[in-house]
């Protein structure tokens, strides 16, 4: 299994607090990987680490081999990583045509993914419901077609289920198919139908890795811990 980008020995610092403590995070090319913790885990933190959206205090991001630590957010876009933040990850003040407008692919493949924007395409994007917005950033994930990298912060939250059910095919599908190497960071577990065959799952405690596998495993591993 090719490691598509890793994070080596990462700590990140926010002022005295250390968010990650000597995270080591490989992620599979062609693999979703999802990163699993409740609120202030380090979920949010390494997915920006490896973006380079958060300067690193100790270690390494390494992508295909190379060291890419001190490389730039708007640089690791440019060579092929996609970021969707769980919070501003669309232009509210633009449309929702306007937003898709901004993608480097067909705003089309966003509306045969999600028909439910096509009557919002008018509409500012700030004006949408958490679903439907949620709905319009991943849109950018969908029309990066040459991503390499793609990290999706809570990437169904206020979505409703047969919605969220599209989504995580559509997010599995950029693996599967495109080879991307996908990084889904949840607070639980997606549904097993959800996940494609061999997806991984990491979980994060106060900025520590305490878990790593496939979700079958993770299961059998909370069961066996109460």
């Amino acid at each position: 299994m090719t490691v598509e980008i890793a994070l080596r020995a990462a700590r990140v610092r926010y002022g005295p607090l250390e968010a990650l403590h000597g995270l080591d995070l490989p992620v599979p090319a062609a693999t979703v990987t999802v990163l699993l913790g409740r609120n202030g885990a380090g979920r949010t933190t390494a997915l920006r680490a490896l973006a380079g959206a958060v300067p690193l205090s100790a270690g390494r991001v390494v992508w295909r081999g190379a060291d890419v630590t001190r490389l730039p957010a708007h640089e690791r876009a440019r060579r092929g990583l996609c970021l969707v933040p769980d919070l501003r990850a669309v232009y509210a003040t633009l449309t929702v045509a306007e937003n898709l407008a901004l993608a480097p692919g067909d705003p089309a493949e966003a509306l045969d993914a999600y028909p439910a924007l096509i009557p919002l395409l008018a509409r500012r994007a700030g004006t949408l419901s958490g679903g439907e917005r949620r709905m319009l950033a991943v849109s950018r994930a969908l029309l990066t077609p040459a991503a390499r990298v793609v990290l999706v912060d809570e990437p169904t939250l206020g979505m409703s289920p047969p919605v969220a059910a599209r989504t995580y095919g559509l997010l599995a599908k950029l693996a599967t198919r495109g080879g991307a190497a996908v990084v889904l960071a949840e607070q639980r577990l997606p549904p097993p139908g959800g996940l494609p065959r061999g997806t991984l799952v990491h979980e994060l405690r106060r900025g520590s890795l305490v878990f790593s596998g496939e979700p079958p495993e993770l299961t059998s591993s909370t069961r066996e811990s109460r």
